[in-house]
C-alpha cells in the first residue's frame, strides 16, 4: 500500500534530477479516496496481526474489545447487548416545529431495542449568536435549522420531551457555552436535576477555524470558553459530555478521510492540554470527552479510520497526557453519513449511498448514528425523507445481522494494514502540528485551510477527469432532469412570528435585572474566571443569547478570519 503521487507536496526540479526509468501509470480505480494505492491483495507476508510469541492471540496493536488500545471496540459485547444509539439530527422553522419533530422521531423510533437520542439543529442567526430580530438574521430565521433566542424558546424546543431521560445533542459551535447555559437554566426551571441530565454539546470551535468558520472569538479565547464549559461539566453533570471533538465537518469541507482523523484528534489534544493548564487532572475531564466522524463512500477507509482513531487515541492519553483511568483512554464516537456526498441530481441514489455509509459507521464501531436525508441538498428533510433515514439504521440493525459478533473485520489482513497505514499517516500529521507550535499556531499560519483546499481540488480534478465516477453527476445520468421528491418549503411567517414573540419577551423582563446579568458575565470574562455561572444566571434573567454573546465580545473582541492559504 502506498500513498498516491499526486499528494506529494515537493518535487525534484528536472534539471537537477537523473533521467528515471518510467514508471507504469496507475490505475484510478485501485486508489481510494485519502490517495492510498490499494495491492491486489493482502495476507500474512503483508501485515502481522497474531501476537509473535502466540499465534492463538491477536496482535498487541490489535488486541480485544473493550481492552486497550480499544482497537476493535470501546466495549467486549459492543452491540450484542445494547445496539448504538440512532440519533437523527432535527431542526427547523420554530421551536413549536422542531418540537413537533422530536416527537415524531421519537415515536417512529418504539419497538427498537436502540436507544434514541434528539440531536438539535439551529439556525444560521443562532450558530452565529444573533438573535432572529438581529438585522443580519433577515431571511435566514428558522431556514437551516431551530430559531432559538431566548429560555422562552427552549422551553417551547423540549417541551413535553422528559429531559432527565431522553439525551440530547446540541449542534452549536461559537455561542455554544450560551445555549448550553439556557438548556441548563431550563431544566432548573423545570425541576431536572443537573445529575439526571445527559447528552453532548458540540461545542469544537477549533474546526470552525479550519472548515466551517462560524466563529465569533478569537481562537485564545475561544479555546478559553470550551474549557469553561469541560471544567463546568466535570463539576455539575456527571452525565454530559461537553465536547464533541468533531472531524466530519473538516470531512465536509473537502479533507481526506486520513486528515479528518489527524485533525480531529489533535484538536482534542489541544482541548486536553488547555484543561490540564487550567489545573485539571486529566482523568477528572476525559471520560467525557466525545468524538464525532463523517462517513463517506469509501467503505473500508471510513472503517479503518474509526479502528485507527481508537488506537491512536488511547495511546496519546496514556502516553502524552499520562491518563490511569482506562475511560479516559477509550474514544466514544458519533458518526454522521456524509452529507457532501449526496447528489441533487437522482436524489433517491441517496438512500443507497446513505445505507451503505451507515454500515461502514457500525463495522467501524461506532456509539452513536445519524442517517442523512435523501434529500437534503435540496432543502430541509420531509418527514417522508427522515422516517426512510431512520428506517434505514433500524433494517441495518435488525435484518442485516451486522450486530451478532463484536469487530467481524478484525483480523483481515486489509484492514489491518490500512489501519495501520492511516494510523502512521495520520501521526504524521500530528507531529507536523506539534512540531508549529500547536492547533492554535497552526491556524493563525493557514495551515489546516491550506491542507484541506489542496485535498478537496485532488478530489475535484479526479471528478472532472473521470477518474471518480459519481453517479448521476459524472455517468448515469438518465433520468436527471425527473422531479423525483418533495422539497420542504419554510414560510416567511416564521420569521415574522419569531420576530414578534421576541419583541414580547424583552417587554415583560425585568431590564435592571438583566443588565446587572449582562454586567456579571462582562466581568466573569474580564477576570478570566469560568463564565458558566453568569452565563446560567443570565439566561435565567432573561437574556437573550445574542445579548450574552455580545456582553463576552466586549471582552474578547470579535474574530474576522485568520490567513486563507
Amino acid at each position: 500500500m502506498s500513498a498516491h503521487p499526486t499528494n506529494s507536496s515537493t518535487k525534484t526540479p528536472a534539471s537537477a534530477a537523473p533521467a528515471a526509468p518510467s514508471k507504469p501509470a496507475i490505475n484510478p480505480e485501485t486508489v481510494t479516496l485519502s490517495g492510498y494505492v490499494i495491492d491486489e491483495r493482502y495476507g500474512p507476508a503483508t501485515v502481522h496481526t497474531t501476537d509473535p510469541a502466540d499465534a492463538s492471540k491477536p496482535h498487541a496493536r490489535i488486541g480485544e474489545p473493550g481492552v486497550f488500545p480499544f482497537t476493535r471496540g470501546v466495549h467486549k459485547t459492543m452491540y450484542r447487548d445494547r445496539l448504538w444509539t440512532m440519533r437523527q439530527f432535527a431542526g427547523f422553522g420554530s421551536a413549536d416545529d422542531t418540537n413537533r419533530r422530536f416527537k415524531y422521531l421519537l415515536e417512529n423510533a418504539k419497538g427498537t431495542k436502540a436507544n434514541t437520542g434528539l440531536s438539535t439543529a439551529f439556525d444560521l442567526p443562532t450558530l452565529m449568536g444573533r438573535d432572529s430580530d438581529d438585522a443580519l438574521s433577515a431571511g435566514e430565521v428558522g431556514r437551516c435549522g431551530v430559531a432559538i433566542s431566548t429560555i422562552e424558546d427552549m422551553h417551547r424546543l423540549y417541551a413535553d420531551i422528559p429531559i432527565g431521560e431522553v439525551t440530547v445533542s446540541q449542534t452549536i459551535n461559537g455561542p455554544a457555552a450560551v445555549i448550553w447555559a439556557m438548556y441548563l437554566a431550563m431544566a432548573k426551571e423545570r425541576g431536572v436535576d443537573w445529575n439526571n441530565v445527559g447528552g453532548t454539546l458540540q461545542n469544537d470551535i477549533l474546526k470552525e477555524f479550519h472548515a466551517q468558520n462560524e466563529f465569533i472569538y478569537p481562537p485564545e479565547a475561544s479555546v478559553k470558553l470550551v474549557v469553561d464549559t469541560i471544567e463546568f461539566a466535570a463539576q455539575h453533570l456527571p452525565k454530559w459530555n461537553s465536547v464533541s471533538i468533531s472531524g466530519y465537518h473538516i470531512r465536509e469541507a473537502g479533507s481526506s478521510a486520513t486528515q479528518e482523523l489527524a485533525f480531529t484528534l489533535r484538536d482534542g489534544m489541544e482541548y486536553a492540554e488547555a484543561c490540564i493548564k487550567r489545573g485539571m487532572p486529566v482523568d477528572t475531564f476525559a471520560p467525557r470527552l466525545s468524538f464525532f466522524f463523517n462517513s463517506h463512500n469509501e467503505f473500508f477507509e471510513e472503517i479503518c479510520k474509526l479502528r485507527a482513531a481508537r488506537r491512536i487515541w488511547a495511546n496519546a492519553m496514556r502516553d502524552r497526557f499520562g491518563a490511569k483511568n482506562e475511560r479516559s483512554m477509550l474514544m466514544r464516537t458519533h458518526v454522521q453519513t456524509a452529507g457532501c456526498s449526496l447528489t441533487e441530481q437522482q436524489p433517491l441514489n441517496n438512500i443507497v449511498r446513505v445505507a451503505f455509509q451507515a454500515m461502514a459507521g457500525v463495522l467501524g464501531g461506532c456509539q452513536s448514528l445519524h442517517t442523512d436525508s435523501m434529500d437534503e441538498t435540496l432543502g430541509l428533510p420531509t418527514e417522508t425523507a427522515v422516517r426512510v433515514a431512520l428506517r434505514t439504521q433500524q433494517i441495518l440493525a435488525h435484518e442485516t445481522g451486522v450486530h451478532r459478533t463484536v469487530d467481524p473485520l478484525g483480523g483481515s489482513w486489509y484492514v489491518e494494514a490500512l489501519t495501520d497505514q492511516m494510523e502512521k499517516d495520520a501521526n504524521q500529521y500530528i507531529k507536523e502540528i506539534d512540531d508549529m507550535g500547536g492547533v492554535v499556531a497552526g491556524i493563525h499560519k493557514g495551515y489546516f485551510r491550506r491542507q484541506i483546499a489542496e485535498a478537496s481540488y485532488r478530489f475535484g480534478q479526479e471528478m472532472e477527469a473521470g477518474d471518480r465516477i459519481v453517479v448521476g453527476m459524472n455517468a448515469y445520468n438518465d433520468g436527471n432532469e425527473q422531479h423525483q421528491v418533495e422539497i420542504l418549503q419554510i414560510p416567511h411567517t416564521v420569521e415574522t412570528e419569531q420576530c414578534d414573540r421576541l419583541t414580547k419577551f424583552r417587554k415583560t423582563r425585568n431590564a435592571d435585572g438583566v443588565k446587572v446579568a449582562l454586567d456579571a458575565i462582562r466581568a466573569a470574562a474580564r477576570k478570566g474566571e469560568n463564565v458558566m455561572p453568569s452565563l446560567v444566571d443570565g439566561a435565567l434573567n432573561k437574556c437573550t443569547l445574542g445579548e450574552m454573546v455580545q456582553a463576552m465580545a466586549d471582552v474578547f473582541g470579535r474574530y474576522s478570519g485568520g490567513p486563507e492559504w
